[in-house]
């Protein structure tokens, strides 16, 4: 069964309006912490922040991107359990040739979570339909490695079913890393790795082409700004 969602959302009043909507306004909300400084960092921006456009800018059908509105904490319902795909930013933007949904998930010391091994350890019929839905909406056929890490399946999944209901062309997944070092950028590597590309930190990579929508991934270097 697949968890209802509201389709009303409230405006927020600054970067500190965010806290509200985590899992644990308390624990994630700290100097340093990914949910914090991904708010400061988009809240502060005129449009979006620089090395988002510049990683957007590596890819020429994106270098006229204009945000239509976003939405921090946003959940995609998916089948197989009641529980959400809980995206840290929602973005909906548009260019020339048409819209483009993107999906942004902060990063800093924290984890990409459970890999793929690690959550289908209890196997569950809900599971297993879960990942079949997945791996079909993401276009991967067969076997998955157990080291793959499920959060990036069900985020990058994410940005498809949005687009697919926006009618957008495109579907972006950007990690917005805060890490000074790139903390999990590997995990990152092994996930564009299941479509055969080598990632790129800055760089707009195309995963999936025809038919739409286009699927494409990257990995920001991001400025702290959260004091």
């Amino acid at each position: 069964m697949v968890a209802k969602h509201t389709p009303v959302y409230v405006p927020t009043d600054g970067p500190e309006g965010w806290r509200q909507f985590l899992a644990d306004p308390i624990k994630q909300w700290k100097n340093g912490c990914s949910a914090k400084e991904l708010a400061y960092s988009w809240e502060s921006a005129e449009g979006f922040p620089f090395e988002i456009a510049a990683t957007l800018n590596s890819h020429p059908a994106f270098d006229s991107l204009e945000i239509l509105f976003a939405v921090p904490e946003y959940k995609v319902p998916l089948p197989g359990g009641g529980r959400a795909s809980q995206n840290d930013l929602f973005v909906l933007a548009r260019h020339a040739d048409g819209l483009a949904v993107i999906m942004v998930e902060g990063k800093a010391s924290e984890s990409f979570g459970p890999t793929l091994g690690e959550w289908r350890a209890e196997g569950s019929s809900g599971k297993v339909s879960r990942l079949a839905y997945l791996q079909s909406v993401l276009r991967l056929n067969g076997g998955l490695s157990d080291s793959v890490r499920y959060q990036l399946l069900h985020r990058a999944a994410s940005a498809l079913i949005v687009a697919e209901r926006f009618h957008a062309a495109s579907a972006i997944m950007l990690v917005h890393s805060f890490s000074i070092d790139n903390r999990w950028f590997d995990d990152y590597a092994s996930f564009l790795n299941l479509y055969g590309v080598t990632a790129e930190i800055g760089v707009l990579h195309k995963l999936l082409e025809d038919p739409q929508p286009h699927l494409f991934c990257g990995w920001v270097k991001g400025i702290p700004v959260a004091r």
